[in-house]
């Protein structure tokens, strides 16, 4: 059977500026959605039970348990619903659309009310400056569809690049997944060994940096970057790093970050994002690999090793 071509992929602007409202609500939103996920699946390394995947319609978390009963729930970003699917065919759904997390919150615990899901949650949000309790924000409440939906067509594009270059890796390596605390999509990969501990780390940190990695992602902005970007860094970074030769031209290191950062807008406008953005991964996944003396013959699939075998 001959190669599948891969699809062609629509990368929608998304600049800052325009949906940076609706960002912040939608962050909070996945938030309340995530901390329901964390009460309701068991732990697993470096926090992966918490992670969103992409869909075609948006974010799902993983299937949820919780008094006998199985459940996901999703944000779907095309027709603008957080939906309720549960294993005995029970749904249900809360609309995304302009309102307070306050309003939001009170709606999605409701729901899973109504199904019989009695989840106690922490609600302050984390990883953010000056969080406000879910219950009591009222300062978030834009939502902006067309700008939602063009997140979404964002992801879908960057995911398959992403899934393609961790499909080249055969060491330790994380799922390709959305985290709502940093409202990033991700990939990471290990070298295998231990990290030395971070002194005064929290029992998060300490958990996502136990060993080795270098991690790439993308998120829209924020603080020094002020617009969506593509980020790599090695933790611990080895020396050198922060001045290797990476490519494309538009990405730089970030001394606020301790990371480098590739705009988005300059994937966007190459002839070929996909290809632009894969220059990105593997020129500083190879700068930190060999700078830290990774075993890469013992971690990255051979040339041959590429190809999808015939079905």
């Amino acid at each position: 059977m001959a190669a599948r071509e891969e699809p062609a992929q629509n990368w929608p602007a998304l600049p800052l500026v325009e949906w940076r409202d609706t960002y912040a609500t939608l962050h909070m939103w996945t938030q309340i959605v995530g901390k329901i996920c964390l009460a309701t699946t068991p732990l697993v390394n470096h926090f992966w039970n918490i992670a969103f995947k992409v869909t075609p319609r948006g974010l799902t978390t993983p299937v949820m348990y919780h008094d006998g009963r199985t459940f996901t729930m999703t944000f779907d970003l095309a027709d603008h619903q957080l939906t309720l699917d549960e294993a005995d065919n029970r749904t249900g759904s809360v609309p995304l659309a302009p309102r307070t997390v306050s309003e939001f919150y009170g709606e999605v615990m409701n729901l899973l009310g109504r199904n019989g899901i009695d989840v106690r949650i922490w609600t302050t949000p984390v990883e953010i400056p000056d969080p406000i309790p879910f219950e009591q924000d009222t300062t978030h409440h834009a939502y902006d569809p067309a700008t939602a939906d063009a997140f979404r067509q964002v992801l879908l594009a960057i995911t398959p690049v992403f899934e393609r270059f961790r499909g080249r890796f055969i060491g330790k390596c994380s799922p390709v997944q959305f985290f709502w605390g940093s409202f990033d999509l991700a990939v990471t990969r290990f070298s295998g060994r231990r990290a030395p501990a971070r002194p005064g780390a929290d029992s998060i940190t300490r958990e996502a940096y136990s060993h080795e990695v270098i991690s790439h992602g993308f998120w829209p902005g924020s603080g020094a970057v002020q617009e969506p970007a593509f980020y790599a860094y090695a933790a611990p970074e080895p020396s050198g790093f922060k001045t290797a030769a990476v490519g494309p031209s538009a990405a730089f290191y970030s001394a606020d970050f301790s990371e480098y950062v590739l705009p988005y807008a300059a994937v966007r406008a190459a002839e070929s994002p996909a290809q632009e953005l894969t220059r990105f991964l593997e020129t500083t996944y190879r700068a930190g690999a060999d700078m830290a003396a990774w075993d890469r013959s013992a971690l990255e699939r051979g040339e041959a090793d590429h190809e999808r075998p015939a079905v």
